[in-house]
């Protein structure tokens, strides 16, 4: 059986919501962020330098997944490989489609998620006189062409690839998904918010979110 290692407020959205599309049994241990653990820990959880959980990822990250003896870390390749192991609908179609999930998992990975997880640090849950209000800024400055060439790119079909929803659309939505308190990127980017707001309509996120939603803090 897969397990994901992770608790659901971490990137192990991203290989829970794939499996919830997929229809995969799977099994979550909940390992906590270091920074976020509490002493004690509630039975049954890691922390990430548990020693428990560096055996599993030595380099003491979540998620991480162990399916049937294969270990796998970062959250953008367990899903390629997922996808690639399980097929159906929302897997690539094709060597092309392989090649653009590639492509568009890692530009979510480089040009998007270093400003967009700096935007949800500095916004949401942090008061503020704590914010880095600069960062923040430069942060927002940064996602705008992104956010362009992303609404370009969905104005042709609503969807990343294929013209049908993928694991491309899982990847790239949840690192966009970050940037969510930047109202202005998405006013400007009126596709990339519809397609957006489609993906988490869909029945697989919301089971996903509201297992998230009902995890402990």
């Amino acid at each position: 059986m897969l397990t994901i290692y992770g608790v659901s407020r971490s990137r192990a959205t991203r290989n829970i919501w794939l499996a919830n599309e997929l229809e995969i049994p799977f099994r979550q241990v909940p390992v906590i962020q270091f920074n976020r653990a509490k002493d004690p820990l509630p039975p049954g959880m890691l922390h990430t330098r548990s020693p428990e959980f560096l055996k599993v990822n030595p380099n003491g990250h979540i998620p991480s997944i162990d399916d049937d003896g294969l270990v796998l870390h970062e959250s953008l390749a367990i899903n390629l490989y997922l996808a690639r192991k399980h097929g159906g609908p929302v897997a690539p179609a094709t060597v092309a489609e392989e090649g653009l999930l590639a492509m568009w998992s890692l530009w979510a990975a480089t040009e998007v998620e270093p400003h967009s997880v700096q935007v949800l640090y500095n916004t949401v849950g942090k008061p503020p006189e704590e914010r880095d209000a600069k960062l923040l800024a430069a942060s927002i400055a940064a996602l705008r062409a992104p956010f362009a060439v992303l609404d370009r790119e969905l104005a042709h079909g609503g969807h990343i690839m294929g013209g049908r929803f993928t694991v491309a659309d899982i990847n790239v939505a949840e690192v966009m998904r970050y940037a969510m308190p930047a109202r202005e990127l998405w006013e400007a980017a009126p596709h990339v918010e519809a397609w957006l707001k489609a993906c988490h309509a869909r029945p697989a996120f919301k089971k996903m979110w509201e297992a998230r939603a009902n995890e402990p803090e």
